[in-house]
């Protein structure tokens, strides 16, 4: 047995897994040249090695969330990759206004029939609330509602979507609540299918980044979108919302939380997914919000993204025949699970959070009471 196949059994036994093993989530390899890969390049070479077939699971998802539940990273050695990644975060804004622009687009702009066949039928891009619901439908609206329930909207009431996606939330919180909304995307392919969904409702679609939006609102909310801004930015992104807050206004941002505060995330992810996004840490946040805004409310339900993505994984591969193959070819396919699924067992292993955090102006005003329905 080569010294690198050795090393790797021998990290892989930390979360129970075995090469070449009988059981769901051991991996099969494929390739004798993973072992090696593993090794140099860390979790990029995992990754593209598993989209190139050096090796595969049938449990992929289970996989994952056993070895991160071993915090396997401490135990590879640092990559020039992950330095290169770690490096570029702390000396650039890799999310400035026209990197954001076409950040968000190599995501986004991937293809609205993938993400029309693998979300629910509002087309929402984040975690689901699966608290007494049966479907993916329902733990979306159950989300929606939750979200409008902690902002305590009333008719009239302007309210701010920022990064609104396809406008499925704007569409509710409309629809649902007689509130005026604006809703911002920097995304072309979004911002259609959002003002689509506009039509007969009181609602404003623009094509903008965060930092151009001007006005003042009643409520400003953001789903998903934290993700995107940086750690150089947060600031920044936190002093616009409290810019655009009337006063006794309330702000809520879901977002996924990280256990630690990082400036990258890992290579794989950052290449191939989402260029640019860095996931926020709870004192991130907190420290970005310092004389701007009061947190209310807090609540985490990481463990439901673990059942979104888990889902969002079956519609794919079910609706997958349905899709262009010269456009979402083998090798698409590979990528595009493994996405899926390593993120899912990241939250099983509980190495990410989701947040729905209430904040507020620094100002007098009444208790905010949490909304716990």
């Amino acid at each position: 047995m080569s010294d690198s196949k050795s090393t790797v059994e021998q990290l892989l036994k930390l979360g129970d897994v075995k090469i070449n093993g009988q059981r769901a989530w051991d991996i099969q390899v494929r390739d004798e040249r993973f072992y090696k890969r593993v090794l140099s390049q860390g979790d990029l070479g995992v990754g593209e090695s598993y989209t190139d077939g050096w090796w595969s699971s049938n449990q992929l998802d289970e996989t994952i969330a056993r070895l991160m539940a071993t915090d396997i990273r401490a135990n590879l050695h640092i990559s020039p990759a992950l330095i290169k990644t770690i490096a570029v975060g702390y000396i650039f804004n890799r999310q400035r206004l026209k990197r954001a622009y076409k950040n968000a687009s190599t995501h986004y702009s991937v293809g609205n029939d993938l993400y029309s066949l693998m979300l629910d039928k509002r087309m929402i891009y984040s975690c689901g609330f699966w608290q007494n619901v049966k479907n993916l439908d329902e733990a979306q609206e159950a989300k929606l509602e939750r979200i409008c329930q902690k902002l305590q909207l009333k008719k009239g009431m302007t309210l701010l979507d920022i990064g609104c996606g396809w406008g499925g939330f704007a569409e509710y919180a409309a629809r649902n609540y007689g509130v005026k909304v604006s809703g911002v995307s920097p995304v072309k392919e979004q911002v259609e299918v959002a003002r689509e969904r506009a039509k007969g409702l009181d609602i404003e679609i623009l094509q903008q980044d965060y930092r151009e939006i001007t006005g003042k609102y009643d409520r400003v909310v953001s789903v998903g979108m934290m993700e995107h801004v940086g750690p150089k930015n947060y600031r920044t992104f936190f002093q616009k919302c409290h810019d655009l807050l009337n006063d006794n206004g309330i702000t809520l941002h879901h977002t996924i939380g990280n256990n630690r505060s990082v400036q990258a995330v890992s290579p794989w992810i950052d290449r191939y997914i989402f260029p640019g996004g860095v996931i926020p840490s709870l004192s991130q946040i907190a420290k970005a919000t310092e004389k701007l805004l009061v947190i209310e409310d807090l609540e985490n339900f990481g463990p439901d993204y673990d059942k979104t993505l888990m889902v969002w994984h079956s519609n794919f591969v079910r609706n997958y025949p349905k899709l262009d193959h010269e456009k979402y070819d083998e090798h698409f396919y590979r990528m595009w699970e493994f996405y899926l699924l390593s993120c899912a067992g990241a939250f099983r292993a509980r190495h990410m959070q989701l947040y729905q955090i209430i904040m507020r102006k620094i100002e007098r005003s009444e208790s905010y009471r949490g909304y716990r329905g």
